[in-house]
């Protein structure tokens, strides 16, 4: 096999190497940026839900004590200390009941 055909064979088997090299690494580049996206967004996700579970516990602790328990009362079942005042407005528009 004459020299010239021989360093031809052995230029493409080069550059046909260096061609799956490079696809290749590139494909993984690609890889290696959707992983990073993936625990970016994962990260964000444990942000937000570490601050849903600080807001939980603050309610949870404001609820414990006599102020939350009043409020709660006051809030979800119409309920009134002894010492608050009612004042009831009527409209002219309303109908009496």
């Amino acid at each position: 096999m004459p020299l010239f055909v021989k360093r031809i064979l052995y230029v493409t088997l080069i550059l046909a190497v260096a061609a799956i090299v490079l696809s290749y690494y590139s494909f993984e580049l690609d890889r290696i940026d959707s992983i990073n996206e993936a625990i970016t967004r994962s990260e964000n996700l444990l942000i937000e839900k570490r601050n849903t579970v600080r807001s939980y516990k603050e309610q949870v602790e404001f609820y414990k004590t006599q102020e939350g328990i009043e409020h709660l009362a006051r809030e979800q079942y119409n309920l009134k200390a002894s010492s608050d005042r009612i004042i009831i407005l009527y409209s002219q528009d309303a109908k009496p009941e």
